[in-house]
């Protein structure tokens, strides 16, 4: 790992350990899960470590879920040396969104280390609808992805995208899965995608990495979703 361009930590010595040191510099990250399976937890996380080593992130709130009670909880000591240090950015529909992501070359200096969408998905499936309408909205986010990846790789930041789930029935199986919304889109331009899943225990988490540089097949550890974040928990599975 480059010394000038450290990975970032998720908070999570388990799940880093699984990416190699955390979340990469240079490239697109992306997770999925259910709801309250500590996604946007895990993305404020990571901008609070970014913030605690002098850099900033900036944070593309689609989905309205970025919390500053929920950022003082994980930041309980130094919330008012964080907080400043992360530009939040709030698109209210797909234009302004797709408007946010072309305007980054614009906010990004040397000081910023992280750009954070969550969700990426959520306006793009507001605007579904008729066939013409989904043609157009599918090339639109395949360009907003294409040009996170670009940035991320150009400019040496960290990209982490947050997306929805769907449900997935398959007919021979007869079982339903849960995959990110624009499926292909997404995995194909992220180089890391984690798919966090609730486990049998409460506030139990499975963090299941599907897709990395490091590891050829899917990996896993458990985490646990407290008042203070997301933390490691006792159970650690080289499995998905």
């Amino acid at each position: 790992m480059d010394a000038s361009k450290p990975m970032i930590s998720t908070g999570c010595n388990s799940l880093d350990k699984l990416l190699g040191g955390g979340i990469p510099i240079g490239g697109t990250s992306l997770i999925y899960g259910q709801a309250e399976t500590g996604k946007t937890a895990l993305a404020m996380q990571s901008a609070v470590n970014v913030s605690r080593r002098g850099y900033k992130t900036i944070f593309i709130d689609s989905d309205f879920t970025f919390s500053p009670t929920r950022l003082s909880q994980i930041a309980y000591y130094d919330f008012d040396d964080v907080a400043p240090s992360i530009v939040l950015v709030r698109p209210t529909n797909f234009q302004e969104q797709f408007i946010a992501i072309d305007g980054l070359d614009e906010y990004l200096t040397k000081k910023v280390q992280l750009v954070i969408v969550d969700t990426i998905t959520s306006l793009y499936r507001v605007e579904l609808g008729e066939p013409k309408a989904t043609f157009a909205l599918n090339r639109e986010l395949t360009r907003q992805v294409a040009c996170l990846s670009q940035i991320a790789k150009t400019q040496g930041i960290a990209v982490f995208m947050i997306s929805q789930v769907r449900s997935v029935f398959d007919d021979e199986t007869e079982h339903v899965s849960m995959e990110p919304v624009a499926t292909r889109v997404l995995r194909f331009w992220s180089d890391v995608v984690i798919n966090l899943k609730k486990a049998a225990q409460a506030r139990v988490i499975k963090a299941i990495l599907e897709k990395s540089p490091t590891h050829k097949h899917p990996v896993s550890c458990y985490l646990t979703i407290g008042r203070t974040g997301i933390r490691d928990h006792n159970q650690y599975s080289q499995g998905p």
